[in-house]
């Protein structure tokens, strides 16, 4: 335990940012000699180096947090602002990739045939796979909400089963994005249509998946008695995480799937 006399968090020294730094460094060089050399095998070693280095730090982090008390009220309301902070950064991230949609389909032209989208580009019906996407991450919105009042209310077994089932709507979306990426009949070359769908929904994918793993360790945690209806800042930013991926998909669904149609 630390005693201090002032109600902020000041870290102990850590190797985890030295190995962090090793691991991306390790992981974009090796991106390079697989795109070069067709090499991967100093991209998979940098990919373990980060991950271990991720389960190393959120261990830590855990440990601070739950049990030694080192996350107080001032701790976590700076800890609040700087998830906020990060995902209005997301939604600026996500914000380029919609201002290229609507960018080239508002004002096709010449070489797209002035028409949108494009000419040889066969799209997503909008009311098959991608509707049943939309159904699925709402339910997941419905299931994290009904977790989060299950913990405020201390119902642990309500909380866990809720949890589990937005976790298992996570990975059952995430099925059917790779299913309609395999069935598409244009990829990311084709033209700006192609590279505008397979960027936003790609990213979006990607954040499913971050955000997938955000809950798993959180159900992880939760199963071992980390939180209490008091103190569950981890579970917050998982949830806030995962309704900001909600509503970036509407909006993906509304302007490139149904409106871009």
């Amino acid at each position: 335990m630390h005693h201090s006399n002032h109600p902020y968090h000041l870290v102990d020294f850590s190797p985890w940012p030295l190995t962090g730094a090793i691991g991306a460094f390790s992981m974009v060089l090796g991106l390079l000699k697989w795109f070069h050399k067709y090499e991967i095998n100093l991209f998979v070693l940098g990919n373990l180096i980060t991950m271990f280095t991720m389960y190393q730090w959120w261990r830590d982090i855990s440990r601070e947090g739950a049990f030694q008390g080192l996350h107080t009220t001032p701790v976590i309301f700076g800890l609040r602002w700087g998830m906020i902070l990060f995902i209005i950064s997301e939604i600026f991230f996500f914000i380029s990739f919609f201002w290229a949609f609507f960018h080239s389909s508002l004002s096709p032209t010449i070489e797209l045939g002035m028409m949108w989208p494009p000419m040889g580009i066969l799209i997503f019906n909008p009311f098959q796979v991608p509707l049943l996407n939309t159904a699925i991450l709402l339910s997941s919105g419905v299931t994290v909400t009904w977790s989060h009042h299950s913990l405020l209310m201390n119902n642990h077994s309500q909380t866990s089963q809720s949890l589990l089932f937005t976790i298992i709507l996570g990975i059952y979306f995430t099925m059917l994005q790779a299913y309609e990426y395999m069935e598409a009949s244009f990829s990311i070359a084709d033209a700006i249509y192609g590279s505008t769908f397979f960027m936003a929904t790609g990213f979006h994918g990607f954040h499913v998946l971050i955000g997938t793993t955000f809950l798993i360790i959180c159900l992880i945690r939760h199963l071992n008695n980390h939180f209490s209806k008091n103190h569950h800042f981890g579970f917050e930013a998982a949830a806030w995480y995962w309704h900001f991926v909600d509503v970036v998909w509407l909006f993906l669904y509304i302007s490139i799937y149904w409106w871009g149609s």
